[in-house]
């Protein structure tokens, strides 16, 4: 019971972003068994997961498609960079081994 409750209320939101594109785009977002079933996507192709409950809220605004607002930028190019710095890391550790 309380599994399905924490199921219930997960959200999720997925952006696309390349050097190409003008700003983040949503690309994927829901709640509940939507939501898992994006997280459960994400870890099967090696996406780097970021959880901040504050960003889902205002990301999930946004309709799908659609570049993320100007007053996001800031905040999201910080979530990207720490991503990137993450995926180098484990580039890293890969190679070494």
């Amino acid at each position: 019971m309380k599994e399905e409750k924490q199921i219930k209320d997960k959200k999720a939101v997925a952006l696309k972003y390349n050097p190409q594109m003008s700003a983040p785009k949503v690309v994927a977002k829901g709640q509940g068994y939507l939501a898992e079933k994006i997280l459960e996507n994400a870890k099967e192709n090696k996406v780097t997961v970021y959880e901040d409950k504050a960003l889902v809220e205002e990301l999930e605004k946004i309709d799908l498609g659609l570049n993320i607002p100007p007053y996001l930028y800031e905040v999201v190019a910080q979530v990207l960079l720490f991503v990137s710095d993450l995926d180098k890391k484990e580039e890293y550790r890969r190679n070494v081994r």
